[in-house]
């Protein structure tokens, strides 16, 4: 199983936005705070300056892209400290409608010295997992990173002929590759921060990632941490040892938090019966389900299915 794709799958990543822009000096673009949502924006022509929750500066030359992976609010303009106009308002003053160019800045007639990709990507209500919280403020991606990596340049690439040739079907083949681009810059830029190294390097380690492997494939098991250190050929003091230093967690921890983060999926998207997704997760009594789910989401897993389903950010 591939443990990565099984996470942002349990985590329900998925693209959900795409535009292109073209600004022209002077500008500056205040874009607010999003929960939930991944953002990324790869300049195409000139340089761009982000500016991320005030604290993170990042110059973007062409072919260059940062993903902003936890929704903070930013900052994009052509030059630092100009006064931004805030998104809601460029877009009411430029007559973005959500297809075409996003057209914004000095004289319109002028032709536009900085021109983006941007996309955003959402995931699932109620998402947790290591993953996400050792991502850090941003990742960044250079060319010479982009040099070293030919797999996520040629998404890359992908992407900005997608967006410029406005074929159709354009939209669901970017969605595509974003969801891709996403994974394999988590893995390109692991180095970028130790706690995201320390997931990419469990993934890949032969015991750790081992363990992850067979929790993620079966979860129906009745794991105890013996068991899952004798499979992977360990003790039990040495696996959850190295476990918690490269994943950041206790094992049983990461098992429990999964195992209720499927279960929450199952619930939203399929009309299982509870007492049968309970099992499926792993939980042999409904009743010891019904109160670990709601002790970790605040509602019964009934309630929750009958609740009408959170919107999707704008």
């Amino acid at each position: 199983m591939d443990v990565l794709s099984d996470i942002l799958d349990v985590l329900q990543l998925r693209g959900t936005l795409y535009f292109r822009t073209a600004f022209t000096a002077p500008w500056s673009v205040a874009v607010p705070a999003q929960g939930r949502a991944a953002r990324f924006h790869l300049a195409v022509q000139g340089r761009c300056h982000v500016t991320i929750a005030g604290a993170h500066d990042v110059a973007l030359d062409p072919g260059d892209m940062v993903i902003i992976p936890r929704g903070a609010a930013h900052v994009l303009c052509d030059r630092p400290g100009r006064a931004p106009a805030a998104l809601e308002d460029v877009l009411q003053r430029s007559g973005y409608q959500g297809e075409g160019v996003l057209v914004y800045g000095g004289e319109p007639e002028a032709e536009a010295d900085s021109k983006l990709i941007c996309g955003h990507l959402n995931f699932a209500a109620g998402a947790e997992h290591p993953l996400l919280r050792a991502l850090p403020a941003y990742l960044l991606v250079t060319a010479e990173l982009r040099a070293r990596a030919p797999w996520l340049d040629e998404l890359m690439r992908l992407i900005v002929r997608q967006m410029f040739a406005a074929s159709p079907g354009v939209t669901a083949s970017v969605i595509r590759l974003s969801e891709a681009l996403f994974i394999e810059v988590v893995r390109t830029c692991a180095d970028q921060d130790p706690a995201l190294r320390g997931i990419v390097e469990a993934l890949g380690d032969p015991r750790v990632g081992r363990a992850l492997g067979l929790m993620h494939r079966s979860l129906e098991r009745d794991w105890t941490l013996e068991r899952i250190a004798r499979e992977v050929g360990m003790s039990r003091s040495r696996f959850a040892e190295r476990f918690q230093a490269l994943m950041g967690c206790a094992p049983m921890s990461y098992l429990a938090e999964l195992r209720l983060q499927k279960a929450r999926n199952l619930l939203a998207g399929t009309p299982e019966p509870v007492q049968r997704i309970a099992a499926q997760v792993g939980y042999r009594s409904p009743a010891a389900f019904s109160r670990a789910f709601t002790g970790r989401y605040g509602q019964s897993p009934r309630a929750l299915r009958q609740a009408p389903p959170a919107a999707d950010p704008a």
